[in-house]
């Protein structure tokens, strides 16, 4: 990896994971700026800039003995702290919809959205595993919206719908003694009942219908299928002038 590096920027993450052999042999690098090839005799010159990244406390470790203290304090020249991603809520939906078209990109699809819906919950969750685990989760609800375009709360894995659900979400009423029932019924009946709205008003129009709800046509139309709704219910019918 240096060598391939040479004159440029070298990046090793999880720096912390490394055995003691392996930081040892990465110290006399940054040291003495130099290495052999693995089975070579010959020395080679290493000019990288080197940024490690690690969710370890490396402070700690170096106490406990089970990191290089001289190494450690050859990494920490300037570091950054970098809060979990639990700790900064704001940069939830940037990077969801990153991932969202870097997937959607890759599958051979220009046109991928996030429902509000799935973005709530993206933003409740309190994402241990950090960004890895949001681009995984963002990965697998491409694959699974496919063709319809929009990523829905069904979309995302199980751990996501038990955390930070309001107990007084709107639409949802809750008796004493009575459990809520299946949350996507609800969420599909919701859905059509604002689809069914909206054609009123526009009478008809789906087009026009579908930009009022901020779907696409082709989302518009896969919908009204879904649910057997028809445009031409809702068109007026004009009398003829005598």
């Amino acid at each position: 990896r240096f060598e391939q590096a040479d004159g440029g920027t070298l990046f090793l993450d999880e720096v912390g994971d490394l055995p003691p052999l392996t930081q040892a042999k990465l110290l006399r690098v940054i040291q003495e700026r130099s290495y052999e090839r693995l089975g070579g005799a010959e020395t080679r010159r290493a000019d990288v800039r080197l940024i490690t990244a690690t969710n370890r406390p490396l402070e700690d470790m170096v106490h406990q003995g089970t990191f290089r203290g001289d190494l450690y304090y050859r990494l920490n020249v300037f570091p950054i702290e970098l809060p979990p991603l639990r700790e900064r809520s704001g940069d939830i939906a940037l990077l969801a919809a990153h991932f969202m078209k870097k997937f959607a990109a890759a599958g051979g699809r220009t046109e991928m959205n996030l429902s509000l819906s799935a973005a709530d919950m993206l933003q409740r969750y309190e994402w241990p595993g950090n960004i890895r685990e949001l681009e995984n989760i963002m990965e697998r609800a491409v694959l699974l919206a496919g063709e319809e375009g929009v990523i829905l709360p069904q979309h995302l894995p199980p751990e996501l719908h038990s955390k930070g659900c309001p107990v007084s979400a709107p639409g949802v009423r809750r008796a004493q003694g009575h459990a809520v029932g299946p949350l996507q019924p609800r969420l599909d009946e919701l859905e059509k009942g604002c689809i069914l709205e909206a054609l009123r008003c526009h009478e008809g129009n789906m087009g026009r219908a579908a930009r009022e709800l901020g779907l696409t046509d082709r989302i518009m139309a896969l919908r009204m299928k879904k649910y057997g709704i028809t445009y031409k219910e809702f068109r007026r019918k004009r009398t003829r002038p005598e």
